[in-house]
């Protein structure tokens, strides 16, 4: 009779040192670890919607706020406990029925990846673009920005929402590393943020070819490719500083303080993309607009085109 699998032993994560770093500049901040959860993402919206009141308030994408029902308002329960508009950064050794943006399923393996979500309130005078700040934190606590200009880095950016590692053998030109979904909802006459990140960390296990499936359909990167050392714990005390300190950026001066890292990591600039979903486009990536659209120069030499995020899928045309 086969035995069960063995749970990997559970990860040190300096959680007492990540609080302290965070404290600064999110006051308030709690910091938790669990070893299984659904969805990191889910369960703070969860805890934020029972926070206003309202269970089933719309939760929205950033871009999405003026969709009727979407703005906050005045009502919360008596009672309500002020630590329930507090910072929150979840970390979850196994995501069960993890998501990525478009309602895709999001595959985590404890040890092998890193999966967590840090939920605040923020009120930015413009939420487009927000994922693309958080993409250039990410990739520059990662891999900062090689000494020589003339060097691409091989950590890029694909818009709106993914990091990838270059890679010239690849189909594509690279393989996914990791993604972000950042997420809004009401609470009061606050908004809450949740923003959700997967970085794949080590290589995956191996698989039966059926399970696989479109998740992997441009390849798996991780980051010991960067570095030989790289764990889960690392990577989350390598970034968790930067991206609040970049969140907090974003929400007092927009994203212009980020179009220069955004266009260093640009993967898709100058390459044949097809854009689906909300607008269908073939053309030419031209980098984005301030405030975070895409720009392609479509295929008929028509004038160039934005494309907001929304429910636009890109793909390379390679």
């Amino acid at each position: 009779m086969d035995q069960p699998a063995a749970t990997p032993p559970h990860l040190a994560w300096g959680a007492d040192a990540l609080w302290q770093a965070l404290q600064p500049v999110l006051p308030g901040v709690s910091v938790e670890v669990v070893a299984r959860v659904d969805s990191t993402n889910t369960r703070l919206l969860e805890l934020a919607r029972a926070a206003g009141g309202d269970r089933q308030a719309p939760i929205t994408r950033p871009g999405e706020l003026d969709a009727p029902g979407a703005r906050g308002h005045a009502h919360t329960p008596l009672g309500r406990r002020a630590a329930d508009l507090l910072p929150c950064l979840l970390v979850a050794e196994e995501q069960t029925a993890g998501r990525g943006r478009l309602g895709r399923d999001w595959v985590s393996h404890p040890g092998r990846s890193l999966t967590f979500s840090l939920a605040l309130p923020l009120a930015p005078a413009q939420w487009g673009g927000l994922s693309l700040a958080v993409g250039v934190a990410l990739a520059e606590a990662l891999e900062p920005s090689p000494a020589a200009p003339a060097t691409p880095p091989r950590l890029a950016l694909k818009w709106p929402n993914d990091l990838w590692l270059r890679d010239a053998a690849a189909p594509a030109g690279g393989r996914k590393l990791g993604g972000i979904l950042i997420e809004t909802v009401a609470v009061g006459s606050r908004r809450m943020a949740v923003i959700g990140v997967g970085l794949n960390v080590l290589p995956l296990p191996a698989a039966p070819a059926a399970m696989a499936g479109p998740a992997l359909a441009h390849g798996h990167a991780c980051l010991q490719e960067l570095d030989t050392a790289a764990s889960a714990p690392a990577a989350l005390a390598a970034v968790a500083l930067p991206l609040a300190r970049a969140v907090r950026r974003f929400e007092a001066e927009g994203l212009a303080p980020f179009l220069p890292g955004f266009a260093a990591r640009d993967l898709l600039r100058g390459q044949a993309v097809r854009i689906s979903g909300g607008t269908a486009l073939e053309g030419v990536a031209d980098g984005i607009d301030a405030q975070g659209a895409l720009r392609v120069l479509p295929a008929d030499d028509g004038p160039c085109q934005l494309v907001g995020s929304g429910e636009a899928s890109v793909r390379l045309a390679a």
